[in-house]
């Protein structure tokens, strides 16, 4: 087995709580949050009360097609708008003004168009528009709907869209971001680690899709053994994924699609003008892990805030073989702070930070358990630390007016991993010394949305200026790409029972190698996907396709040489991107399946051998997928099996050629059950994920063997005390020895790979207030 150059390192972790010492400090913090649920309101508490009896606010939305007229009443209201398929056709809005509670506004905005609607948990959701005397219709002095539809939606999701909403992610109550993609088999996340997770979507791992954090870019291939992007998952309040087509709109470097994680508001906690907030503590007997959250948030008169804090310390977990694994506790810091303020105009603008921190020892490679063979120097373990930081400024219109819906964002993104280096011993050399890897890039776009009666256009321009640096006692260096795009992206329903998206971007980037020398390209990128109803709510069709230009991207930092031989240049990576599916939907149950092919040319893989500074590959990915489940309104079952071919230079991939590019996939089965005893608040559920032995791996390479892992929850929310959540789970029920199928290094007889936890019983308490 062959391994990029590896160095870096920094900072020791010694400090942890002892086992009794982190019972003791888990049984507080539980006992705390329930004294708080059930200790009188506070007088912050009794104002909130108070101040949800009214949540009337000002509205100011003039007459204009249905669907842009639904955005605006998003913004101002706070809450989130899903929109029947063709609801909005060729349909406008009454004039909306004055100071309304949101349903009243939302009865008046939808007045005369005989569409139905219901307001629930923080969400508008518009149905289809209801026959002439039907009994869906609703009147402007926001009386209780009649015979609403129970089931509504955006209608079926585009060609390889995938929506995480903040209800998934609370059933979900993830730990980590493998957490975020369960019950997705397309989507695989690598490593038991947090710091070395990487996302790998179709098997295409995730530097080759346009990653975001409220909008703002991410892109950091810092060091091949730990993560591209750590991130909390309490942070999050949705996240979505195009596997393979994006649209143009997405940001540049969509490869093989696009991520986009979006982090919570004041708005999604509070319906009005208040103070609240909430805590939260958890705790794994399995590594004896406590982690604790702790928010404040508010609004008042237009002045929006929110901070938030989230801390975890542990030991190192015991996987299913009954063995600890080395390097796997816990010292993690994260945050998240906002601040907005919409003035009366509708002109609304917000800046926010969120940052994390693991500081801990690890495997001396990171994402690896161990390798049978170490360079006798190399210590089994060494302290990592990683810091990831992003902060985002936005300017919006609450307000828009006719073809005026601007959107400004300047963004941030920095991350740091520091770590010591181990050379090999000899006269003159230290035994070891620190280095610093730093990726980071200021991006930003400037777009406005063009409002029509069959949909919209977003067109805009957008740029980045990124940067990875190494510094090294050896051999430091840098490399840099700045790049300008301009962009237009369609979202249209021409005719009944069609919904068209299409779009094109250029790009311009200017490349600046360790050397010095410079290049500089351009390219071009254009989709098309949609969807047609085969029968009308009941069969639809769907396809999409994508070329991408995505410029040249940066090196890894640690494997950075200041001495590479560009020849005349790296060349630009572009990817080709089809799929093809159909989703069919009755009476609460839905059946769908799809077909995908990616195939990205001359993705750039560089290793630090002077010759090598421009090696790139030819990956291709294709596949399909199916699935089907049943909703009956309390609950629902889902079951989606996944089988993902990928080849790179048309050999079956492996993850140590795969670095950044690809990793093997295979077949993955996935299954959810969730029931809710709506009268007890008691919630209950269980997932699996059953992967299938794999043998199609590169030659030399042994197979990977497949593994069945089981969870189960309970939760319970008393009903007379809503704002108390507790929750137990179990997972990896039947103790399970096993390495996610997208881990590091388990085709190689070499390497014993990062094993995932045994057998975890977890406890979680909530309180808000």
């Amino acid at each position: 087995m062959s391994s990029p150059k590896c160095r870096k390192g920094h900072l020791s972790f010694k400090a942890g709580y002892s086992q009794a010492g982190l019972r003791l400090l888990t049984t507080t913090a539980i006992v705390g949050l329930s004294s708080l649920a059930f200790m009188p309101l506070s007088v912050a508490s009794a104002q909130q009360t108070t101040s949800r009896v009214s949540t009337a606010r000002t509205f100011n939305i003039p007459s204009q097609p249905l669907a842009s007229a639904l955005n605006a009443f998003g913004r101002q209201s706070g809450l989130q708008v899903t929109l029947a398929a063709a609801t909005s056709q060729g349909l406008r809005s009454t004039a909306v003004n004055g100071t309304l509670e949101p349903q009243q506004a939302l009865a008046q905005l939808l007045s005369g168009t005989g569409i139905s609607y219901r307001v629930s948990g923080g969400t508008a959701l518009i149905g289809s528009p209801t026959a002439a005397g039907g009994s869906g219709g609703v009147d402007a002095s926001g009386a209780t709907v009649l015979d609403p539809i129970s089931a509504f939606g955006s209608g079926p999701l585009g060609a390889g869209e995938i929506e995480i909403s903040s209800e998934d992610l609370k059933q979900k109550n993830p730990a980590n971001i493998a957490d975020v993609f369960s019950g997705e088999p397309g989507i695989s996340v690598g490593s038991s680690l947090p710091m070395s997770q990487k996302v790998y979507v179709h098997g295409i791992e995730e530097t080759s899709l346009a990653v975001t954090m409220d909008g703002g870019r991410q892109n950091n291939k810092v060091f091949h053994h730990n993560g591209t992007n750590l991130i909390d998952p309490g942070l999050l309040k949705a996240v979505s994924v195009d596997a393979g087509v994006a649209p143009a709109d997405a940001g540049p470097g969509a490869l093989a699609g696009a991520i986009a994680y979006e982090t919570i508001d004041p708005r999604d906690l509070l319906d009005a003008d208040g103070f609240g907030g909430f805590v939260t503590s958890s705790y794994n007997f399995n590594s004896d892990t406590v982690t604790t959250g702790v928010s404040a948030y508010g609004m008042h008169e237009g002045l929006e805030f929110l901070g938030y804090f989230n801390f975890g310390k542990g030991n190192d977990f015991t996987a299913g073989n009954g063995k600890e694994v080395e390097g796997t506790s816990t010292n993690l810091l994260s945050g998240l702070g906002k601040l907005a303020y919409e003035f009366e105009s509708g002109d609304r603008f917000e800046i926010s930070h969120d940052r994390i921190n693991d500081d801990a020892p690890r495997p001396f490679r990171a994402n690896v358990g161990s390798i049978s063979n170490p360079k006798p120097w190399e210590p089994r373990i060494r302290d990592y630390t990683l810091d990831r930081q992003n902060t985002v400024f936005t300017y919006t219109d609450s307000t828009p007016e006719g073809w005026w819906d601007p959107k400004l964002l300047l963004a941030y993104s920095k991350t740091e991993v520091d770590l010591p280096i181990f050379p090999k011993p000899g006269a003159g050399v230290p035994s070891t010394y620190d280095a610093i890897g730093t990726s980071d890039s200021f991006n930003g776009k400037f777009e406005n949305k063009f409002s029509f009666d069959i949909g919209n256009v977003i067109a805009g321009i957008d740029f980045y200026s990124d940067k990875a640096e190494l510094e090294d006692l050896y051999d430091p260096g840098a490399e840099k790409a700045r790049n300008v795009g301009i962009y237009a992206q369609a979202r249209l329903e021409p005719w009944e029972r069609t919904r068209l998206s299409f779009g094109a971007r250029g790009d311009n980037q200017h490349f600046t190698g360790t050397t010095g020398d410079e290049w500089t390209n351009s390219g071009f990128s254009g989709n098309v996907s949609g969807e047609y109803d085969l029968i009308e709510d009941l069969l639809t069709a769907k396809a999409g396709y994508s070329h991408v230009w995505a410029g040249i991207p940066l090196a890894e930092n640690f494997i950075i040489n200041p001495n590479w031989d560009y020849g005349q240049g790296p060349k630009p990576v572009t990817a080709d991107n089809y799929i093809l599916g159909l989703e069919a939907n009755y009476n609460g149950f839905t059946v769908e399946g799809s077909v995908f092919q990616t195939d990205l040319d001359d993705a750039r893989a560089p290793r630090f051998r002077a010759d090598l500074g421009i090696a790139a590959h030819d990956v291709r990915s294709r596949g399909f997928e199916i699935g089907g489940g049943y909703n009956w309104g309390d609950g629902y079952f889902k079951v989606k099996y996944a089988n993902i071919d990928v080849e790179i230079d048309g050999k079956p991939a492996d993850s140590d050629v795969g670095t950044y590019l690809a990793a093997p996939a295979g077949q993955i089965i996935t299954l959810q059950a969730i029931h809710t005893l709506t009268d007890w608040g008691v919630t209950f559920g269980a997932d699996a994920e059953i992967a299938l032995d794999y043998d199609d791996v590169a030659p030399g390479s042994k197979p990977l063997k497949g593994y069945e892992v089981f969870n189960a929850f309970v939760e319970y929310v008393p009903p007379e005390r809503p704002n108390l959540t507790l929750r137990a789970e179990l997972k990896n029920i039947f103790d399970e020895t096993y390495s996610d199928r997208a881990t590091y290094g388990q085709e190689f007889g070499n390497v014993t790979p990062l094993y995932e936890p045994g057998r975890s019983f977890i406890l979680t308490a909530r309180a808000t207030f």
